[in-house]
C-alpha cells in the first residue's frame, strides 16, 4: 500500500510556528511582527495547541508571562528553545504522512529557497526536536530538497505544484521532472502532480512556491489568485495560470471547481519600494477554522467571502498580515500543521518524561 500525505484539513494536534529572534532580518520590525504574531497565536489556540520554537529562555519566559497576560489556557501552547535562522516553519518544519497505519515526520532538505538565505540552522530543526523528543511520530531524513510551501495535497494522491520551483536547478539540479514525481510516489503516495507552468508574485524569493497561487480547498476544490487588472504585471501569467487550472481534472475525470481569489492592491516595501508578494491563497486550515491573511484592502472581503463558500461550516477568521509580508511571506508560510498523532500534548510529554526544554513550565500544572 501507498503512503498518504495528509491534506491540511486532516484533523490536528498542533500548529508548529518559529518565533522570530533578536538580531534576524526582523529586526526593524520586531515589535511590530511580535504582535502580529500573538495575534496569531490567540486566534490558533482557540481551536488547538500550538507548538511554538524560541530562541532562548528570556524569550521563552517573556512569551509564557505574555500568553498568560492574554488569557490563553496554558494547556494550548508549548515553548521550545532551540536554535533557527529565520521564522518560515511552512519551509523548514515536518511534512507529515502516513505509512502502514502509522503516521511518520519526513524531514526534507532545506536551503533557504535555493541557497538565497542562510539556513543551516533551519534545516536542522526537525532533527533537533526530534531528538529531544518533542513529536509522536518518528522522524525520516531525505535527501530531496523541498519545502512545504511548495507543494499542496488533496490527501487522494493528487498534488499541486509548479515548474518553477521544483524544476528550479537551485533546489535538486540533477534531478529531471519523472525523478521527482517517483520520489513523491514513494514517500507520499502521489501518484498524479498537476503541474502549473504559470503564475509569479513579484517580491516572491520561494521561485513561485504554490501556496501564494492556488490551494486545495478539499479534494475537488482549488482556490487560486485571479488578477483582473490587465495593467497590472501580474495580469498575462495569472491568467495563463487559470486556463491550466481549468484544464486540470480530478482523478475521476471530472473538472475542478474553481475559486478565484483577487489579488490585493499593489504593496510596497516603505524602504526601497519594491513590491511585495501578498496574496489571500496564503490561508492556513487548522482544526474547525480556516485563517486568512488580510492587508487592509477593500478586497479583504471579497476573499474571505470566496473562502467561506469554500469551507463551509469553518469560521472565516482575519489575520493582519502587513508586517508579514514585509519579509516576503503571509500567513501559511509562518505556519506548518502537525496532523492527529505527530505531536505530544502537554499530558503525553509529562508521561513520556520530555526534557526541559521541550516543555515550558505550565506544562507540569
Amino acid at each position: 500500500m501507498l503512503p498518504r500525505l495528509f491534506p491540511e484539513w486532516h484533523p490536528q494536534d498542533a500548529i508548529q510556528l518559529t518565533w522570530p529572534r533578536a538580531g534576524s532580518d526582523w529586526e526593524p520590525l520586531f515589535e511590530r511582527i511580535e504582535a502580529s504574531l500573538e495575534a496569531l497565536v490567540v486566534a490558533i489556540t482557540r481551536y488547538q495547541p500550538m507548538l511554538i520554537v524560541v530562541a532562548d529562555a528570556q524569550t521563552r519566559e517573556r512569551l509564557d508571562s505574555r500568553f498568560t497576560r492574554l488569557g490563553i489556557h496554558p494547556k494550548q501552547w508549548h515553548l521550545i528553545e532551540a536554535p533557527s535562522d529565520d521564522t518560515w516553519t511552512r519551509d523548514h518544519g515536518p511534512i507529515t504522512i502516513e505509512r502502514d497505519g502509522q503516521v511518520v515526520l519526513l524531514d526534507y532538505r532545506f536551503t533557504g529557497w535555493g541557497g538565497k538565505f542562510a539556513a543551516e540552522r533551519d534545516n536542522a530543526l526537525t532533527a533537533t526536536l526530534s531528538d529531544i523528543g518533542i513529536y509522536a511520530a518518528p522522524r525520516e531524513a531525505r535527501e530531496l530538497v523541498l519545502e512545504g510551501g511548495a507543494i499542496d495535497g488533496d490527501g487522494e494522491g493528487t498534488l499541486l505544484v509548479t515548474e518553477a520551483c521544483l524544476l528550479n536547478p537551485n533546489r535538486n539540479p540533477h534531478l529531471a521532472r519523472e525523478d521527482i514525481e517517483a520520489a513523491l510516489r514513494d514517500d507520499m503516495g502521489i501518484e498524479r502532480c498537476l503541474w502549473l507552468t504559470q503564475g509569479h508574485l513579484e517580491g516572491d524569493d520561494t521561485d513561485s512556491h504554490i501556496d501564494t497561487l492556488a490551494r486545495f480547498c478539499d479534494a475537488e476544490t482549488i482556490a487560486y489568485v485571479r488578477c483582473q487588472d490587465p495593467d497590472d504585471p501580474h495580469f498575462p501569467a495569472l491568467a495563463q495560470m487559470e486556463t491550466e487550472l481549468k484544464s486540470f481534472k480530478r482523478a475521476d475525470g471530472e473538472p475542478y471547481r474553481l475559486i478565484p481569489l483577487p489579488l490585493p492592491r499593489a504593496c510596497y516595501d516603505a524602504d526601497d519600494g519594491h513590491r511585495l508578494p501578498a496574496t489571500y491563497a496564503n490561508f492556513l486550515i487548522i482544526n474547525g477554522a480556516v485563517l486568512v491573511p488580510t492587508y487592509a484592502d477593500a478586497a479583504d472581503g471579497v476573499a474571505l467571502t470566496a473562502l467561506a463558500s469554500a469551507f463551509p461550516g469553518r469560521d472565516i477568521i482575519p489575520i493582519d498580515c502587513r508586517t508579514v509580508i514585509r519579509q516576503h511571506g503571509s500567513l501559511h508560510c509562518l505556519t506548518m500543521q502537525l496532523p492527529r498523532g505527530a505531536f505530544f500534548t502537554a499530558s503525553t510529554a509529562e508521561a513520556n518524561d520530555i526534557g526541559a526544554n521541550a516543555s515550558s513550565t505550565h506544562d507540569k500544572e
